[in-house]
């Protein structure tokens, strides 16, 4: 009887083997001269939606031979996906992108883990994109949403995989925290607690950093877009050669021209991001109205507008809790929400804006700082990573915006730009205008079809994969 059930599970092996070992066979053999796109969230309306088209743009610039493909999980056709790009980006593509429907997205999804969400999340990436290159095997693979571990399956397919990482899976930072048992979203209270389960996790965070580097070295191009992302991919790939820098692109062009005048009687502050836990809307809540508080009785009463688009279920109950806190301090009526704006009334409210705010804590870039910049709006920023090294730094040795921590810099930031004379603030607003021209479209284009070129116009050197 055993050996009957131990010859049937060898045998339902044999069979499961055979079958990976001739779905790999036949995409390498139907393997097709395209780039395709791994972003299995195309409606995210974030900055990593926006490279995206930006980088399809730029496939299509450097090689009208090649087919783009899209990957995505959501229910959108070449005609949509082109629209979106334009609407809501003003990315105008030459021609639709192709487009493959994935219907395991599920795998990825952060609910999908309640509990060691990291590796489930890039285990079920790797499930994900085995349905992406069995359905459709492109001579060039290109992830841009941050699933390293779909690197070696794409590398198995044939693929030379490419990838625009915004930011990295596990850094030394996360790491750090749970040494200091500080509690944060990607940190729960009760393991920051926990002197046992704060050493468990940084267990895991050592052998997950360990994976990360493995399955990351598999890149032939990495593209990274800070001086701080890329020091940690470089520390954790041990691939120096193969990483370029390329700011992502921001769309500075139609912001630019916006005049630097701006309305002094009811002065705004807009704040232009995803909700998302990492994004801390509450602490910039928090600091207007303590802001709001310490304002003189003869000062303008200042507006803040919260503009963002919502992922998922989870993230329209952050912004319904914002609007129930925005009730509590008794500010709704200098709050505004908007929510999923398009691109055309983006400009036109970051337009009106004095100041942006902008308070993710390691944010690996920050486009919507760059945003705020470019359109005359003197940037709030958080005092780390890639607004602190790359972005809001002197231009002429002149300052180009703002950098806090706490609730109380952020208040007194807001309070130095509301009680700022006219040519101060112009100064200002102008050294920051001058300061995004740095990362503008035109520059991203440039550095990235640089980076590119030699991938996919000739044949790279093999490349090996570290060794475990």
């Amino acid at each position: 009887m055993w050996i009957s059930a131990v010859s049937a599970l060898f045998t339902a092996c044999g069979i499961i083997l055979a079958l990976l070992v001739s779905a790999v066979i036949s995409g390498r053999r139907w393997r097709r001269r395209a780039v395709g796109f791994f972003h299995p969230y195309t409606y995210d309306g974030g900055g990593g939606e926006r490279v995206l088209w930006c980088s399809v743009r730029a496939v299509q610039d450097e090689n009208a031979d090649l087919d783009c493909v899209v990957y995505t999980g959501d229910d959108a056709s070449p005609e949509t996906l082109s629209a979106r790009a334009l609407d809501r980006f003003g990315v105008h593509l030459h021609r639709p992108p192709l487009v493959v429907r994935l219907y395991r997205r599920r795998w990825v999804e952060e609910k999908t883990y309640p509990r060691f969400t990291m590796i489930g999340q890039s285990l079920g990436s790797v499930y994900l994109s085995w349905e992406a290159l069995c359905k459709f095997t492109p001579q060039f693979y290109f992830d841009t949403s941050g699933y390293a571990f779909t690197y070696p399956l794409a590398r198995v397919f044939g693929c030379k995989v490419i990838c625009y990482t915004h930011y990295p899976t596990i850094s030394s930072d996360m790491v750090s925290r749970v040494c200091q048992q500080s509690s944060m979203y990607n940190n729960d209270s009760l393991i920051a607690r926990s002197i046992w389960l704060s050493r468990c996790k940084i267990i895991y965070y050592k052998l997950f950093s360990w994976l990360y580097g493995i399955v990351g070295s598999c890149a032939h191009l990495a593209m990274v877009n800070s001086s701080w992302t890329r020091s940690h991919i470089e520390n954790l790939w041990k691939i120096p050669g193969r990483i370029k820098m390329v700011y992502p692109p921001c769309d500075t062009s139609e912001l630019q021209v916006l005049p630097l005048e701006r309305p002094v009687e009811k002065p705004i502050f807009i704040s232009v991001a995803q909700f998302r836990p990492e994004k801390a809307h509450g602490l910039q809540l928090e600091a207007f109205a303590l802001a709001f508080q310490r304002l003189a009785a003869s000062m303008p009463k200042p507006k803040l507008q919260f503009v963002g688009s919502c992922r998922n279920k989870e993230d329209q109950v952050r912004l319904q809790n914002l609007k129930n806190r925005c009730m509590e301090l008794n500010m709704e009526k200098y709050v505004e929400f908007h929510k999923d704006v398009k691109y055309r009334d983006l400009v036109q409210l970051l337009g009106g804006a004095v100041a942006g705010l902008h308070s993710m804590i390691d944010e690996h870039f920050g486009i919507s700082v760059v945003e705020y910049m470019a359109a005359g709006a003197i940037p709030i920023a958080n005092n780390s990573a890639g607004p602190k090294m790359d972005i809001i730094l002197h231009e002429n040795e002149q300052p180009s915006g703002f950098l806090a921590s706490s609730k109380e810099e952020y208040a007194d930031a807001i309070l130095n730009v509301l009680t700022m004379d006219e040519p101060e603030r112009l100064a200002v607003a102008a050294a920051a205008r001058k300061r995004a021209q740095k990362f503008s479209d035109g520059v991203f284009y440039e550095n990235f079809k640089a980076a590119i070129r030699p991938i996919i116009s000739k044949p790279p050197a093999p490349m090996q994969c570290q060794r475990l």
